[in-house]
């Protein structure tokens, strides 16, 4: 339970409504920051502007999976009004508040760092970052199937990338009956990838790799698909990036080549927002059970 613990939300989108959910029936006292425009009322929770004051007393403070961008402002969707957390926000939480995001940029990190307050990454953790890869996996064939005119059956499809998403993604394709290959650059993930049943290998030999790929997935955020390796690419394959924006693909050189890139991050939350969100409510409830005290303990 979260008895006595105030809990308060700054922006977001679908997936934080479930959060809300989660913490108003495990007893939490709730504030809602960035929910003007919601149409449904929790009862529970109350909603307030930002302000020093509407955060003094806050003990866990949940900002979108993007926490921020790199000037400060927060996304939500369900408020018109632009939301930009700034350092006299920060300043004026609780030492023992802890914020959680998705992943948190440096302009979030700068501003915590100073006050000492915890920050939590939930994509760092594998528990979320493992249950996030399924709805990832099933947006991400279901833009490939409408976005090219073959099957997924017996296409050439390569992964690059065998972290927690990448694993999902190649299982996936090797399920559909696609003859997959996995690019990665560790021994033991050329191993893995073998004792899959799958194609390994290593990403330097990408260019040689892709010259009669149907499908590419990156998983990796960092340029891999450069013009160099598009270059070698048939014009009738498709490229979905699932990667963390700026992705890893150079996109304008594969619009030039007629190639069709396109960036996919987040999917989860486009796919499947109610399930992306009852994994993130899961988690978030046990940390802020574990790790956060109700003001009146702190003091």
């Amino acid at each position: 339970m979260l008895t006595g613990i105030h809990v308060a939300f700054i922006g977001g989108d679908a997936r934080q409504l479930e959060v809300i959910k989660r913490c108003i029936q495990l007893d939490a006292s709730v504030t809602l920051v960035g929910f003007d425009n919601l149409e449904s009322n929790f009862t529970g929770a109350t909603k307030k502007p930002l302000t020093c004051d509407v955060l003094k007393d806050v003990d866990a403070l949940i900002l979108p999976i993007v926490g921020t961008d790199d000037q400060g402002f927060v996304e939500s969707i369900f408020c018109s009004k632009q939301l930009q957390l700034q350092e006299e926000h920060v300043a004026s939480l609780p030492k023992h508040c802890v914020v959680y995001t998705g992943m948190a940029k440096p302009y979030l990190k700068r501003l915590v760092s100073p006050q000492q307050i915890p920050l939590v990454e939930l994509l760092e953790r594998d528990e979320v970052a493992i249950y996030n890869s399924i709805p990832t996996v099933e947006g991400a064939l279901m833009m490939a199937i409408q976005n090219t005119d073959i099957t997924i059956h017996g296409s050439q499809s390569i992964v690059l990338g065998l972290g927690r998403t990448g694993l999902s993604m190649a299982r996936g394709l090797h399920a559909l009956g696609a003859r997959v290959r996995v690019g990665a650059r560790r021994q033991e993930h050329l191993a893995r990838i073998y004792e899959m049943g799958m194609t390994p290998f290593h990403i330097s030999e990408l260019r040689q790799q892709v010259t009669n790929a149907d499908f590419i997935f990156n998983t990796v955020p960092q340029l891999l698909l450069t013009a160099e390796v598009i270059a070698q690419m048939p014009q009738s394959a498709f490229i979905l990036d699932l990667a963390s924006k700026p992705g890893g693909t150079d996109f304008r050189y594969a619009e030039r080549r007629g190639i069709k890139a396109l960036l996919a991050p987040g999917l989860p939350g486009i796919v499947a927002p109610k399930t992306a969100g009852q994994i993130l409510a899961k988690t978030l409830s046990r940390l802020i059970a574990e790790q956060t005290k109700p003001r009146e303990e702190s003091t």
